[in-house]
């Protein structure tokens, strides 16, 4: 199956107090794909400066990744940098610089335009739309978002809502969205605009799948050495819809083991700097850490009828 991604590939520059990188690979097509590209042949559509280092697209191609999307024009290619806090409590913007990006106008070709799959990562509404509008019935598309759009755009955000199947938010992003600061009635009012799938990304709480009027709570994967999660939630975005891809049929059981291939895949991904442990990452990687994970979430069966037997009632209105 393939499966199609439009975004930015960009250049970062990232400090954590595990040291720092300097133009390293990023951007959230970047992440997406090379996560995703484990499961499904993944196209990518971007676009990136004439400084744009080669050795980087073949850092791509050599994971499967179909390049042939990325557009490379005159000028620099989109930079981010930021500073992360001692403990990743807080990230701090230094520059944002979109360069090439300001001018981005995806063009989806032959081999995109009838992926069977399609995320809409981080851009502009307008852009989301212009994409489907250029792809041919995909089975399953995704789109991600942020509060700029939601505050600035709602009206385009709103007609592009319409046409997903599934949207990627984080805990702030859905309450501005929905207009409630609960998740569970921010989930069911962000899924009457029009997508039957939410899900809301908790960081180091997890994830939740709001679907058939059903949630599931993913808890996150614990770790002791987190070193750069700047790429985390389009590394968990790649990895749950490249196992979407690779599946037969998308019900819900599908979307809840999605759920638990994008944790893992992010827990992964925040283990290095810019996209390195992703470049390495397999399938059996995965499967080691699930079985780590299962046994972590359930190290002991409790019987609900021996717990009952052991606590005693208490006497209500008896001196």
């Amino acid at each position: 199956m393939n499966l199609l991604v439009v975004g930015s590939v960009a250049y970062d520059s990232v400090q954590t107090a595990h040291g720092s990188v300097d133009r390293a690979l990023g951007g959230s097509a970047t992440f997406f794909a090379l996560a995703s590209s484990l499961w499904a042949r993944t196209h990518i559509v971007a676009v990136v400066g004439d400084d744009f280092r080669q050795s980087d697209l073949e850092r791509l191609h050599q994971r499967g990744v179909d390049i042939t999307g990325i557009e490379q024009v005159p000028g620099q290619t989109f930079r981010w940098g930021g500073v992360y806090s001692q403990h990743f409590e807080t990230r701090t913007t230094l520059f944002t610089e979109l360069n090439v990006f300001s001018n981005f106008n995806p063009r989806i070709g032959p081999a995109g335009a009838v992926a069977d799959c399609v995320f809409l990562a981080n851009i502009h509404p307008d852009l989301q739309l212009s994409v489907l509008d250029q792809c041919n019935r995909p089975r399953f598309v995704a789109l991600d978002t942020m509060n700029f759009w939601i505050a600035g755009e709602r009206p385009s955000l709103e007609r592009v809502l319409r046409r997903v199947d599934c949207v990627f938010v984080n805990d702030e992003e859905a309450y501005a969205l929905s207009g409630v600061g609960n998740l569970s009635l921010a989930a069911r009012r962000i899924h009457a605009m029009g997508p039957r799938t939410v899900i809301i990304k908790r960081g180091e709480h997890g994830a939740v799948l709001f679907c058939e009027g059903k949630a599931q709570q993913m808890p996150a994967v614990m770790l002791d050495d987190v070193v750069d999660p700047t790429g985390a939630g389009d590394s968990f975005a790649g990895g749950f819809m490249g196992y979407v891809a690779s599946q037969p049929h998308i019900d819900t059981r599908t979307l809840q083991a999605a759920v638990v291939v994008g944790t893992l895949t992010a827990s992964f991904a925040v283990q290095g700097f810019s996209v390195d442990r992703l470049e390495t990452l397999t399938i059996d990687d995965l499967a080691v850490r699930y079985d780590a994970l299962v046994a972590n979430l359930l190290p002991a069966t409790v019987e609900w009828s021996r717990l009952r037997n052991q606590v005693r009632p208490v006497a209500v209105g008896v001196a």
